[in-house]
């Protein structure tokens, strides 16, 4: 019975991945203009950033398509395929979970923010203003 279960969710992932990258094409969203001295601010605020992600999860594509809407070049890490980023987001992060956002801060201290409404308020109250 697990095979069965197994068998049918991959292949539901097989078949709307592509739908779902294809309809992250079309709805992207412009990006936040802002001149050019504060963008390059942002840009360097961004490098303390990582998103471990799946490319087809539906709470990943909600946090890039913010991260398209705010201007925001964040490095993406694939967990999904990628068996280190796999382990460094169970090992250090304390959990194989996705969407999750690396922060790292001054002092060389990192936090795991999980769950993709708690990113984009993160992002907005972060960025937005910007």
């Amino acid at each position: 019975m697990k095979f069965f279960i197994r068998t049918f969710f991959k292949t539901l992932r097989l078949v709307l991945g592509p739908v779902m990258l294809l309809r992250e094409r079309l709805t992207r969203p412009v990006g936040a203009a802002r001149p050019p001295a504060v963008q390059a601010q942002v840009d360097q605020q961004c490098g303390s950033l990582v998103l471990y992600q799946f490319t087809t999860c539906p709470f990943c594509i909600k946090v890039r398509q913010e991260m398209r809407r705010l201007s925001l070049d964040i490095e993406r890490r694939d967990a999904q395929h990628d068996v280190k980023n796999r382990e460094d987001l169970g090992r250090q992060g304390g959990q194989v979970k996705v969407p999750c956002l690396k922060i790292d801060n001054s002092t060389g201290e990192s936090q795991w923010l999980y769950e993709s409404g708690a990113i984009i308020s993160y992002l907005r109250g972060r960025f937005a203003a910007a």
